[in-house]
């Protein structure tokens, strides 16, 4: 079996417009440290931008969309303020205080937390209390993927623009976006988390 880990965070929102935007952004991989966006427009367009054909292949094994794109992307942090530029896309967003699962998962152990076995035991709870979310599924290929978060926090503010236009100020993440097994949480956040992809 061979099994690859990427660690980082993935931040999912919504704008006024419909449009949702999932943003991975990770530090350490075996692609190395990047930055991909996933974005499902109004209509039900699913997006990739990538910043590399190596992402882009990685991602599209595991995840489905309509049209993907390389792209130079770019992911900026200062303070609570990040800003992603991918293309045709500008994002900016607001991190502000812990939600009540951030702050659980702040006091249990990341080890735990991240391991396969506590994904697969967590996802049914994950699924009752997190509408659309999944900390275990199929990855394609006979590979399982699986979602350890070890900690979260809430987007506060958004602006964001696609191709020049103004997509709208902060919204849900509703519909839950359609990419893979499971979506980001119904609530705009930005999730710590350990993703283990497992294949035979």
């Amino acid at each position: 079996m061979t099994r690859s880990v990427f660690d980082g965070d993935i931040s999912g929102l919504g704008t006024s417009t419909g449009t949702r935007i999932v943003v991975g952004h990770w530090t350490s991989s075996p692609l190395g440290d990047f930055t991909d966006v996933m974005v499902e427009f109004a209509d039900g367009e699913r997006l990739l931008l990538a910043p590399s054909d190596a992402v882009r292949e990685f991602v599209t094994a595991t995840y489905r969309f309509d049209t993907t794109t390389i792209t130079g992307v770019s992911y900026h942090r200062r303070g609570d303020s990040v800003s992603v530029s991918a293309g045709d896309l500008e994002v900016s967003f607001r991190i502000g205080g812990p939600t009540l699962l951030g702050r659980l998962l702040s006091v249990a152990p990341t080890a735990v937390v991240t391991s396969p076995w506590f994904c697969t035991i967590s996802d049914p709870i994950a699924r009752v209390a997190l509408r659309g979310v999944r900390t275990k599924g199929t990855a394609g290929g006979g590979r399982r993927e699986y979602y350890g978060a070890h900690g979260q926090h809430h987007i506060t503010a958004t602006t964001a623009s696609w191709k020049g236009d103004d997509l709208g100020p902060l919204s849900d993440v509703d519909p839950p976006v359609r990419f893979g097994f499971g979506s980001t949480p119904r609530t705009p956040s930005t999730t710590l988390i350990r993703t283990t992809i497992d294949e035979r």
